[in-house]
C-alpha cells in the first residue's frame, strides 16, 4: 500500500474513533514506526510501505483506536519546547503547566543565581528538569509518592543533562522536604486536582493516565490545602509557592502566605496562582 493511501485511510478512522487531529495523529505514528521526519514522510508518500513497517504502525494504530493517548505511544511529549520521555506511569505534560515555568522565570528573574528549587508530586519530571535546565546553578529537588514516576523523572534528568544539580525524593507531597528541613527559594507543583465528579466527565484518554496523579478523590483541594498549610516551613523568607489549580478553585492560604498573584490560562480561567511566605 502507497503511504499516502494508509495516512488517508488511517485517518478516517481515528475521526471515527473520536480522536481529534486525526490526519497528524496518523502522520505522527507512521513516522515512528517508519523511523522518519515530516519531511521524509512527504517524500516517501508515494512509496510503498515495508511490510514489516506497515505491520508496526498497524499495531500502534490499534492502540490509538482505543483511545490510548498519543504521547504514550510514542513514549515521549513536548514541554517548554524540550523533549520529555513519559510512561504510563506518569501524567502527560500539559501546556497548561507551562505557565508555572513562565511565572517561577518572571519572580525568580536572575538565570545565573544559584536558587533552591522544588517540585512537588514531579511525575515526569518536565517542571523540576525545565527548571534546571533554566537555571544552570540552581539545585532542584524532585519529590513524587510513586518511584515508578522518579524514574521517568531521573531518566529526563540524564536526557536533559542535569542530574549532578537534582536530588530525587520519594514521599507524599511536602514530607520529604519538611524531613529534611529545607529552606527553599520556591516549591512549585502541579497536584491531583481533578475532583471525583469531574473524574466521570473527562475525555476517554485521561483512563490512560495515572488515577492518583490527576485526582484526590473528593473536592480537587486537598492536597492543594497541604500544600499552602505546609509550604511557610519548607519557604526562605521572602520564598514564593507556585501552583496550578483547575475549576476546584484555590483554598484560603495561611496567614504567613501573600497571594501575589492568580495565573490565568489562554482563555481567562484561573489555573494557578503565585504566593510569598512573609517573614
Amino acid at each position: 500500500m502507497l503511504a499516502r493511501d494508509l495516512l488517508y485511510q488511517s485517518a478516517k478512522k481515528l475521526s471515527l474513533a473520536g480522536s481529534d487531529a486525526p490526519r497528524l495523529n496518523a502522520e505522527l505514528l507512521l513516522m515512528h514506526a517508519w523511523d522518519c521526519s515530516r519531511i521524509e514522510l512527504i517524500g516517501r508518500s508515494q512509496q510503498e510501505i515495508p511490510v514489516e513497517i506497515q505491520g508496526r504502525f498497524e499495531a500502534l494504530l490499534g492502540r490509538r483506536l482505543k483511545r490510548e493517548p498519543l504521547a504514550y505511544i510514542l513514549g515521549e511529549k513536548e514541554f517548554w519546547s524540550r523533549r520529555f520521555l513519559v510512561t504510563p506511569d506518569v501524567l502527560i505534560p500539559r501546556p497548561e503547566t507551562e505557565h508555572l515555568i513562565e511565572a517561577v522565570l518572571k519572580y525568580l528573574p536572575d538565570h545565573m543565581a544559584p536558587y533552591q528549587f522544588s517540585d512537588i508530586g514531579t511525575g515526569s519530571g518536565c517542571i523540576a528538569v525545565t527548571l534546571a535546565c533554566e537555571y544552570p546553578h540552581a539545585h532542584v529537588i524532585a519529590t513524587d509518592i510513586s518511584p515508578a514516576a522518579l524514574a521517568v523523572a531521573g531518566e529526563n534528568a540524564a536526557l536533559h543533562g542535569v542530574t549532578e544539580r537534582m536530588t530525587f525524593l520519594a514521599g507524599n507531597m511536602l514530607k520529604p522536604l519538611l524531613d529534611q528541613h529545607c529552606e527553599l527559594d520556591a516549591v512549585i507543583s502541579n497536584p491531583p486536582y481533578v475532583t471525583l465528579a469531574e473524574m466521570a466527565e473527562l475525555d476517554k484518554e485521561l483512563a490512560f493516565e495515572p488515577r492518583q496523579a490527576l485526582t484526590d478523590e473528593a473536592d480537587g483541594l486537598s492536597f492543594l490545602q497541604n500544600l499552602t498549610a505546609g509550604a511557610p516551613a519548607c519557604l526562605k523568607d521572602g520564598g514564593y509557592l507556585l501552583l496550578e489549580t483547575g475549576p476546584c478553585g484555590l483554598p484560603e492560604p495561611p496567614a504567613e502566605l501573600a497571594m501575589l498573584e492568580k495565573l490565568p490560562d489562554l482563555a481567562g480561567l484561573v489555573r494557578g496562582a503565585v504566593y510569598q511566605r512573609q517573614g
